[in-house]
C-alpha cells in the first residue's frame, strides 16, 4: 500500500491563472507559499524564516471557485497529491515540475485580513460565508446525494 497525500496551509503568491475548455471544464494554476517561522537558538544564533513555494493545480468546478474567490494574498488550506511531470525547454533540456493536484480547498481569508470576524474557517461549519466553507472537487458519481441525516457524531 502507498499514500500520496499533501496538506498545506499558506498564502497565494499571485492571482490564479484559469483556463476554460470547450466541454465546460476548467483548470486553475497558482503558487502557494508556506513559511516556517524563524527562531533564535540557545546560543543566540538567528535562524531566519524559511519559505517554500508550491505549484497548485485545481480542476473542474473547484477551478471555477478558485477563479471567483482566490486572489494573491488569500490564505488557504489545500489537500491533494503530488504529481511530477517533465517537459523540454526552448533549448531542448528536459525540465521537471512538481505540482500539487488539489482535491480539497478551504478558504481561510487573506493575511492580516479581519473580514472573517475571527473565524478561521477551520473549526466552524455554521458560517455561510464562502471564506469559511470547505470546497471539494465534485464526486465522480451520484452517491454523494444520498446523505444520511441521522448523524450521531459527538461534535
Amino acid at each position: 500500500m502507498s499514500v500520496n497525500k499533501v496538506i498545506l496551509v499558506g498564502n497565494v503568491g499571485k492571482d490564479p491563472e484559469v483556463r476554460h475548455f470547450e466541454n465546460d471544464g476548467a483548470v486553475a494554476n497558482f503558487p502557494l507559499a508556506t513559511t516556517e517561522r524563524g527562531y533564535t537558538t540557545r546560543n543566540g544564533q538567528e535562524i531566519p524564516d524559511r519559505t517554500e513555494w508550491h505549484n497548485i493545480v485545481v480542476w473542474r468546478g473547484l477551478a471555477k471557485v478558485v477563479e471567483s474567490y482566490v486572489k494573491k494574498g488569500t490564505q488557504i488550506y489545500i489537500e491533494g497529491k503530488l504529481r511530477t511531470r517533465s517537459y523540454d525547454d526552448k533549448d531542448g533540456n528536459k525540465r521537471y515540475v512538481t505540482e500539487i493536484y488539489a482535491d480539497n480547498l478551504q478558504l481561510l481569508g487573506r493575511r492580516g485580513d479581519g473580514a472573517n470576524n475571527g473565524d478561521s474557517g477551520m473549526g466552524s461549519q455554521q458560517s455561510t460565508t464562502p471564506q469559511s466553507q470547505p470546497i471539494s472537487s465534485p464526486p465522480q458519481n451520484d452517491d454523494f446525494l444520498k446523505e444520511d441525516e441521522t448523524d450521531d457524531l459527538p461534535f
